[in-house]
């Protein structure tokens, strides 16, 4: 196996805005607010970040201004994939300058490629990065699944190291799990399915939820971790409303209302994202303070 990035629990964080650019102030207070809850990694500008309408001169700056603010407390994960190799390659070399940890790498959206272009760009991507990289399929948002046969090749490259799988499949998890768990880390792409995952040998999730519930999230985990699987899963099962109440609406609308909920930044999100609907929002804060979380 090679070298672990991190086990547990990951938020992959909203990024907080102004009507005029990033709030870096908030993201400070929610960066510290994310490490003093015990969260095992942060992933910075992946599609809880919005990054696909970040110009990217600004997600080299918020990628840069997290690892500086994270000072290696955790590990931070960038995510630098987009549809277009070239501008992959371009992003992945900002991550690395700016001193990620590792970057993060969506299949090419719109594209669909084949799995052989898959493996091409995905090998054109680890050449070129000085730091691992974690492959993210997520076919529901992309339209293209990154089958476990080409995982499976994949993982052969000495800096390929770890996968958010995010199909909701579990038999295609389960068959992941069977080629490639003992070459690379899997990690759970589902907030829903971090129990059973986890079960099945996956080294933790990179979440959604614990944006908003990063305590209550990482207890989950350090459960699987210690091999308590019982209270594990009867974490999993008592916030299954909440995680269902964060995926109402496209991620990251209803992350970014909890947050703003909570008071670390303003409910902003950019075009084409808008606001949460107000009968979900009532949803997903009635969820949030069943947990005792003040919104």
């Amino acid at each position: 196996m090679k070298n672990t990035i991190f086990t547990g629990m990951a938020t992959a964080i909203i990024t907080p805005m102004t009507e005029s650019g990033i709030d870096y102030d908030a993201l400070g207070r929610f960066l510290e607010f994310q490490i003093e809850n015990g969260i095992n990694a942060i992933v910075v500008m992946g599609t809880t970040g919005e990054n696909a309408t970040i110009e990217y001169d600004d997600q080299k700056e918020v990628i840069r201004f997290t690892v500086e603010k994270v000072a290696k407390r955790v590990p931070v994960i960038a995510g630098t994939g987009t549809n277009n190799t070239a501008h992959v390659l371009h992003n992945t070399r900002n991550a690395c300058e700016v001193g990620a940890d590792a970057v993060l790498v969506v299949t090419p959206y719109y594209n669909k490629a084949t799995q052989n272009g898959l493996v091409e760009h995905f090998t054109a991507v680890a050449d070129a990065s000085t730091v691992p990289v974690i492959l993210y399929n997520v076919p529901g948002r992309t339209g293209c699944n990154l089958l476990p046969k080409t995982v499976a090749k994949l993982a052969e490259h000495p800096n390929i190291v770890g996968i958010k799988e995010a199909t909701g499949n579990m038999a295609q998890m389960v068959e992941l799990m069977h080629l490639c768990g003992d070459k690379i880390d899997i990690y759970s792409g589902e907030d829903a399915l971090t129990v059973p995952m986890m079960a099945m040998g996956a080294a933790g999730t990179i979440s959604v939820l614990s944006n908003i519930a990063p305590k209550e999230a990482v207890a989950m985990t350090d459960a699987c971790k210690a091999g308590d699987y019982a209270t594990a899963a009867k974490m999993q099962c008592d916030l299954l409303p909440l995680i269902n109440a964060c995926f109402s609406e496209v991620n990251p609308i209803p992350a970014k209302a909890g947050v703003s909920a909570m008071g670390f930044c303003q409910d902003i999100l950019r075009l084409p994202l808008t606001p949460m609907e107000e009968g979900n929002r009532a949803k997903l804060y009635e969820e949030m303070r069943k947990l005792g979380i003040n919104v």
